[in-house]
């Protein structure tokens, strides 16, 4: 890869200056700075949102890529460009080939949605040649490094360099000129870190006052953790929900400007980020992407924490390059994520009067999902779901199903129930002897099912299997082997050897509760 030109920040100026000559505008627009009124009246604090979403690729990548490519000569223009991404930075680098006559090379994991890979092509058409390579950016980013070293191309990165980051820090420029009003924090989606590198630099040489928070996914948090550490660190793993900001390691000078710069960092889950999209629905009739409700989902977060503020409230809005598909499994979570829908497992006697009893505790509370299974002479399980105002009345609930002497398993903040467990009925089973039962993620693309299916042991027995599409990059699934204890040291090497994430759920109380035979 291109090394990464030394940027001078002693004051802010160098930094601060290339920002305001990047020539973005001839390919991006002034997004819009909107109140959000519906989520402001909720949260007691005026809201803005950060249009993002509206730029002609529908994120702001192509601000950075474009300013990166039209600083190349003529020598290098002839050599081409490579770039690596799993969609948004592949559309900007795209976009910037076709505006500037340059060829490009865009490698992309296989595991990239099939709407950002013809987008790619659209928006570079005879300019851009598309490879898929990998289960993932990381895979992407070798393979991009082997043409760049074949062909001798110029490396656009897709945060760390300063052209890139100066792009994006236009973001922050277009913020203070739309609101020159009290303004008390900007929340930025950080995955690699160009965004919140750009932004921070120019709200702190610009308005030191306020505040530039970053927010990542809990299971994508590089930088929080590079930040903690005080050194850049490398995730084992990274989580694909949002899958614009799913990076491994930031990069070595959006690390040092936003060690410098950034104020704090939060992180939040999927349920969280789900009620954001839902929010900026509700106030904009527009659906983000994942990482493009980041920044709001944070925002959400800070608000609750610190009430009565003296200024607005800013989110940008990144992206908008959301799978359709997707849109079932944001539908279901945004109801947790804003907590009001209350998740339990509830087991009555098979007596008299039981079920009676069990709706009386309900009272009028509206059912969100509703599954009953005979247990067995004496007990039923029933597995409900309940929409809820407030978090007291999920604990209010609680207290009136035991108050019925009713065994009880508040599953709300549970993913196993969430993901698998709400979706399976039928009970236990006398003939799942030895059973062990866990939760895999694999990579969602063609085939990917059978393959794992056909890695599985074949000496061990396949007691329950559970596998929901969710539109996402990576499949989740629930299986259950039988595996007698002795082997279970060979299942072990096996699961190792497997390579996939997995987490033991066998010991999981729910699944003892209402599978387990």
């Amino acid at each position: 890869m291109n090394a990464v030109a030394p940027l001078v920040d002693d004051d802010h100026a160098d930094l601060l200056a290339q920002i305001r000559a990047a020539r973005v505008y001839e390919v991006a627009q002034v997004s819009a700075l909107e109140p959000a009124p519906l989520l402001g009246e909720r949260l007691g604090r005026p809201v803005l949102l950060k249009r993002e979403d509206q730029q002609s690729v529908f994120s702001f990548k192509l601000r950075g890529a474009y300013n990166r490519m039209v600083q190349l000569d003529a020598a290098q223009r002839a050599r081409g460009v490579v770039a690596a991404s799993a969609g948004n930075h592949a559309q900007g680098v795209a976009l910037a080939a076709a505006k500037l006559g340059i060829r490009a090379a865009i490698v992309m994991p296989v595991t990239a949605p099939q709407l950002k890979v013809d987008a790619v092509r659209r928006f570079g058409g005879a300019m851009v040649d598309v490879v898929l390579a990998g289960d993932s950016y990381s895979d992407a980013q070798a393979a991009a490094a082997q043409l760049q070293a074949e062909r001798g191309a110029v490396f656009v990165h897709p945060f760390d360099d300063p052209a890139v980051i100066a792009g994006q820090g236009t973001v922050a420029l277009e913020i203070l000129l739309q609101h020159p009003g009290p303004l008390e924090a900007v929340f930025v989606p950080v995955g690699g870190g160009g965004l919140a590198a750009g932004v921070a630099a120019c709200i702190k040489a610009l308005r030191p006052a306020v505040r530039v928070i970053g927010v990542q996914a809990a299971d994508s948090d590089a930088m929080a953790r590079s930040l903690d550490a005080g050194e850049r660190v490398v995730l084992d793993e990274v989580g694909l929900f949002a899958d614009g900001t799913a990076v491994k390691q930031v990069g070595a000078l959006t690390f040092a400007l936003c060690r410098q710069h950034v104020d704090a960092m939060l992180r939040v889950d999927a349920d969280a980020i789900c009620a954001a999209i839902r929010d900026i629905y509700q106030d904009s009739r527009s659906v983000p992407e994942p990482s493009g409700a980041l920044a709001l989902a944070g925002l959400k977060q800070y608000a609750a924490a610190h009430g009565g503020g003296a200024g607005a409230l800013v989110a940008i809005v990144s992206g908008a390059n959301m799978n359709f598909d997707r849109l079932r499994f944001v539908a279901e979570r945004a109801e947790l994520g804003e907590q009001r829908e209350a998740v339990f497992a509830v087991t009555i006697p098979e007596e008299r009067g039981s079920f009676r009893r069990f709706c009386a505790a309900l009272g009028r509370h509206a059912i969100t999902e509703f599954n009953y299974r005979i247990g067995d002479a004496r007990s039923a399980h029933i597995f409900v779901g309940v929409r809820i105002a407030r978090r007291g009345e999920r604990e209010a609930l609680a207290a009136a199903f035991r108050a019925q002497a009713f065994e009880l398993l508040d599953l709300t903040d549970d993913e196993l129930a969430k993901l698998h467990l709400r979706h399976m009925i039928g009970g236990r089973s006398p003939l799942a002897r030895d059973e062990r039962l866990y939760r895999f993620e694999f990579p969602e693309r063609p085939g990917a099912l059978t393959d794992f299916l056909g890695r599985l042991h074949p000496d061990w027995n396949v007691s329950l299997f559970h596998y929901r599409n969710h539109g996402a990059d990576h499949g989740r699934i629930l299986v259950g082997l039988q595996v007698p204890a002795a082997e279970l040291p060979l299942l072990r090497q096996f699961l190792a050897a497997l390579g996939y994430p997995h987490v033991d759920e066998s010991a999981h109380p729910a699944y003892r509760r209402l599978l387990r035979s």
